[in-house]
């Protein structure tokens, strides 16, 4: 186990060199906890999870200058039987951008405060004590690129945890409940992103069931899928859900159906994740307006972001909602939980990556405004990928935005804008900085 001392001089030098003489452990997928139990998913009980811990690390170390501003350390106990499981360090509410440490060694690239995310830890952990440490950096480009954002207070480092997973599991998934194309009835359409972490072939059985609003079941499926050694697959599943019109979702009908994705292996059930999914479809007009069941939506936008806590959050989104609003615009990505009331309350989302970076915006030379600076491309992407992974699956998202109106235009946004696009999502991407150029699929107002 590494002391805090060799830590920190671990973490400046790592800091001083160049990004690629360390490992990139961030992932982006959908955010989702797996649990032991059926009714501790539907109730989201998280302390009967077998392997879940929750990560609170404390401040170590502390300096107004260079680099390293604040080390956070936790150590961990990791006994012998995570030997056949993935573990992964999910992180959200830190005080600044940070890079992350786990015994010692620098596993991932700088990543800003405001999204949170997800690390695959398994590779650097050792069986007894680690040590995971996340160290708060002063790195200049980093904070332009969200120069004008700021968060509500919250305890630092609330709702975050590791938890281990079977290395042979879902890994992902992407799920709609779309209509038919007669429009008599709903079709889901989920993917399933199976995870064979193992050298060996193996065999899982994969498997959901569907609920209508009502309680009702809907339909129901166990597949077997065979997968070589270290290989990832994805089995789709496209049944019909019937009597389903009168479930279509909207502010005014916000009903939800829900979805259980389970894994099975020699018939033994191994683990649940839980999901509420929306009947709807959303795609855009060449005249700009977001259009749902093949009808354009009037939109009453407002820009909100979470506040300190969910039941806050909730009477605020409940108020916004009676005073008229019909949809939220956060200004960076949000809490699941966020979405969730959303969800569950009826209101629409336009969900935004955090970049917000207004100083230089009207500096279009190479490099005048972080926007058209090449060499930060991959902070971009970054960025807005792990925002619409996050957020894709909940039916409240009607659109995606790149960043702030007035962060600029130029290569960076450009390539953000062809990533997500590469998604194949009816879904505008839209950046109200794009100045009527093709980076932006509409141009919407949104009211602060």
């Amino acid at each position: 186990m590494k002391t805090t001392y060799s830590l920190l001089l671990t973490a400046i030098v790592c800091l001083l060199t160049a990004a690629d003489t360390f490992a990139q452990s961030r992932i982006t997928r959908s955010e989702f906890i797996c649990y032991d139990r059926r009714e501790d998913a539907k109730r989201d009980i998280r302390t009967a999870i077998d392997k879940h811990i929750v990560y609170a690390p404390e401040l170590t170390f502390q300096s107004e200058e260079g680099t390293v501003r604040r080390v956070y350390e936790q150590r961990v106990e990791i006994p012998a039987a995570w030997n056949d499981y993935n573990a992964y360090l999910h992180i959200e509410n830190t005080p600044e951008s940070y890079t992350l440490f786990v015994n010692g060694k620098q596993i991932s690239a700088p990543v800003d405060r405001f999204t949170p995310s997800e690390f695959f830890i398994s590779p650097y952990l050792e069986q007894g004590e680690n040590t995971i440490a996340v160290v708060i950096i002063s790195e200049p480009y980093m904070s332009q690129l969200d120069e004008a954002l700021t968060s509500a207070e919250r305890e630092i480092f609330a709702n975050s945890y590791i938890f281990a997973q079977r290395r042979l599991g879902i890994y992902d998934f992407r799920v709609r409940l779309v209509p038919d194309s007669l429009d008599r009835f709903a079709q889901l359409r989920l993917d399933v992103v199976v995870d064979n972490s193992f050298s060996t072939d193996e065999t899982i059985e994969v498997g959901y069931d569907i609920y209508a609003p009502d309680g009702k079941l809907m339909e129901y499926s166990v597949n077997d899928l065979a997968m070589s050694g270290y290989t990832r697959d994805t089995m789709s599943f496209t049944p019909w859900i019937y009597h389903s019109n009168p479930n279509r979702w909207s502010p005014t009908n916000p009903k939800l159906y829900d979805l259980m994705l389970y894994i099975k292996r020699s018939g033994i059930l191994w683990e649940y994740i839980p999901l509420k999914v929306g009947f709807g479809e959303y795609a855009y007009t060449d005249s700009g307006a977001i259009t749902a069941f093949d009808k354009e939506l009037s939109l009453k936008t407002k820009q909100y972001n979470a506040a300190t806590d969910m039941a806050t959050t909730e009477r605020e989104i409940k108020r916004l909602k009676a005073e008229g609003y019909n949809c939220l615009c956060p200004s960076y990505p949000q809490p699941r939980w966020y979405y969730d009331i959303c969800d569950r309350v009826g209101i629409y989302v336009i969900d935004c990556a955090a970049i917000n970076s207004p100083s230089t915006d009207d500096n279009r030379n190479v490099g005048g405004t972080p926007a058209n600076a090449p060499w930060l491309v991959d902070d971009y992407i970054v960025r807005v990928d792990a925002m619409y992974r996050r957020s894709q699956n909940h039916i409240c998202i009607i659109g995606f935005r790149l960043g702030g109106d007035n962060s600029g235009n130029g290569y960076n946004m450009y390539k953000a804008y062809e990533h997500l696009k590469s998604y194949g999502d009816s879904r505008p991407i839209i950046y109200g900085g794009a100045d009527g150029e093709w980076n932006s699929d509409i141009d919407i107002d949104i009211a602060k």
